[in-house]
C-alpha cells in the first residue's frame, strides 16, 4: 500500500518527547525530558474530583463546558489580567490546551494563511499549522549577551509579516526557553498585529509559572488586542495534573465561536467531573498556586546549579518548567546526537531543542531539561551528568 497520511503529515512521526521517554525508560534514565511533575496537586482538587465521579456526573458536559468552570475561568481572568469574558460565549471549555490550540489553528487558519510564530516552538504549533494548510513563518528567540535571556529582534518580527499573513501565535511563558515576555516585547508584537489588522492566538499555560517576581502579562490585555486575541490556558500545569487534559480558550464571542465551530467535531466535549473540581480550585487553591511557583522557582536553581556544575551553559529562566543548556562548553554541537546518547551513556534523559526549530541550526546545540520534579531526582540526574562528563575529560 501506497503511504496513506496526507503529504502535509508526513513530516510528522513520533514526537520528540515519546521518544525520549521511551528510552528513558529502556536504559532506567532518570528522565527530564518530557515536562510533567512527579507530585500531585492539591488535595483539595483531587478529592473534589473523586467526589463529583462517585456522585455521578459521568456523562457529557455541555459542549462548551460546565458553566461552573466557564464562570470560575472568567472571575480569574478578571483578578489576575484585568479581562472581563462573558461566560456563556467568550469562555470555551476544551480538551487541554493542546486541543484548544488546535481547534484555534483549524477554526482561523486558510489554506496557504502565514502564522507568525517565535522559535523555538512547541512541536504541536508547527504540526497544527500544517494540518491547517498554513505556511510558518518563524521568528528566532536569541540569547541577549546581556541579560543571557532569550528575546527576538523587532526588525525581525516586522519583516516577518506578508500580505499573507494570518495571524502570530504568542507562547509566554515561553516553552522550551522559559522566557517570559516583557510588556516592551509585548506591545511590539501588539503593534504589529494592530497595524496589519492580524489575529494573535496566546498560549498562556505557565501563565502561574514565573519566577523572581516577574509577572506575566496576557497579550489581550495590551490596548486594541483583547478584540483581536485568543487565550487558551489550562489547569494541567497550574495545578500539576497534567493528565487531567481540561483547557480553555478565552477571547471575544466571534472568535470564540469559531473555535466551537471545529471543536464541536474534534472532542465535543472534556471531562465534567474534573471541570467542577478545577472551577473549585481556581477560586480557592491561590496559595498552593504560589506554594508550587516557589517550589519550582528553588528547583530551577537547583538544576541550573547542577547543570553548570556538569559543564554546561545555562541559559536564564524566567518561568515554565524547563532550563535550556548550551552543550558546546562541553565539547559537543549536535544536541540530537547528545540527547539521543545521554540515556545509555549517563542515565539522563533530556530533549534535544532543535527539534523546536524551523531554522534547526538555531537550536543546534540546545539540550532542554525539566526541572519540575522531587529534589531527589534533580539531584541524581546532576550526580550522573557530572559523572558522565568528568569521564569524557
Amino acid at each position: 500500500m501506497e503511504e496513506p497520511l496526507i503529504e502535509r503529515m508526513r513530516a510528522y512521526g513520533e514526537t520528540i518527547f515519546a521518544e525520549m521517554t521511551r528510552l528513558a525508560v529502556e536504559t532506567d534514565s532518570v528522565n527530564l525530558g518530557q515536562g510533567f511533575p512527579d507530585t500531585d496537586g492539591p488535595r483539595s482538587l483531587l478529592e473534589g474530583a473523586t467526589r463529583n465521579i462517585t456522585a455521578g456526573v459521568n456523562q457529557y458536559p455541555p459542549g462548551p463546558g460546565r458553566p461552573e468552570l466557564r464562570r470560575a475561568v472568567s472571575r480569574y481572568r478578571s483578578r489576575h489580567q484585568g479581562l472581563d469574558f462573558d461566560p456563556d460565549s467568550e469562555v470555551y471549555v476544551t480538551v487541554g490546551a493542546t486541543a484548544g490550540i488546535a481547534a484555534s489553528l483549524l477554526a482561523l487558519v486558510e489554506r496557504g494563511d502565514e502564522v507568525v510564530v517565535f522559535e523555538p516552538m512547541y512541536d504541536s504549533y508547527a504540526a497544527m499549522i500544517s494540518l491547517a494548510g498554513g505556511v510558518r513563518r518563524p521568528v528566532a528567540l536569541r540569547r541577549d549577551p546581556a541579560s543571557g535571556r532569550l528575546t527576538f529582534d523587532p526588525a525581525e518580527l516586522r519583516a516577518a509579516v506578508t500580505p499573507r499573513t494570518r495571524l502570530i501565535m504568542v507562547n509566554t511563558p515561553h516553552n522550551p526557553t522559559g522566557t517570559v515576555f516583557t510588556a516592551a516585547e509585548l506591545e511590539e508584537i501588539a503593534r504589529v498585529c494592530r497595524d496589519h489588522d492580524l489575529l494573535a492566538v496566546t498560549d498562556e499555560v505557565y501563565e502561574f509559572l514565573t519566577f523572581d517576581d516577574r509577572r506575566h502579562v496576557s497579550l489581550a490585555t495590551l490596548p486594541g488586542m483583547r478584540e483581536r486575541t485568543l487565550s487558551v490556558s489550562s489547569a494541567g500545569k497550574t495545578f500539576a495534573v497534567t493528565a487531567w487534559k481540561t483547557g480553555w480558550v478565552t477571547g471575544p464571542e466571534p472568535m470564540v465561536r469559531a473555535v466551537r465551530t471545529v471543536n464541536q467535531f474534534l472532542t465535543f466535549s472534556a471531562n465534567g467531573a474534573l471541570q467542577l473540581a478545577i472551577a473549585d480550585a481556581l477560586d480557592s487553591e491561590w496559595e498552593w498556586i504560589q506554594q508550587q511557583r516557589r517550589s519550582l522557582q528553588d528547583k530551577r536553581d537547583r538544576l541550573a546549579a547542577g547543570l553548570a556544575e556538569a559543564g554546561f551553559d545555562v541559559n536564564v529562566c524566567e518561568g515554565t518548567y524547563f532550563l535550556m543548556a548550551d552543550i558546546r562548553p562541553l565539547g559537543y554541537l549536535d544536541g540530537e546526537d547528545v540527547a539521543r546518547a545521554l540515556p545509555r551513556e549517563a542515565g539522563v534523559a533530556a530533549v534535544p531543542a532543535k527539534v523546536f526549530y524551523d531554522h534547526q541550526e538555531e537550536g543546534r546545540h540546545l539540550l532542554r531539561f525539566a526541572f519540575c520534579k522531587k529534589d531527589e531526582v534533580l539531584d541524581e540526574a546532576v550526580r550522573r551528568l557530572t559523572a558522565w562528563h568528568r569521564r569524557g575529560d
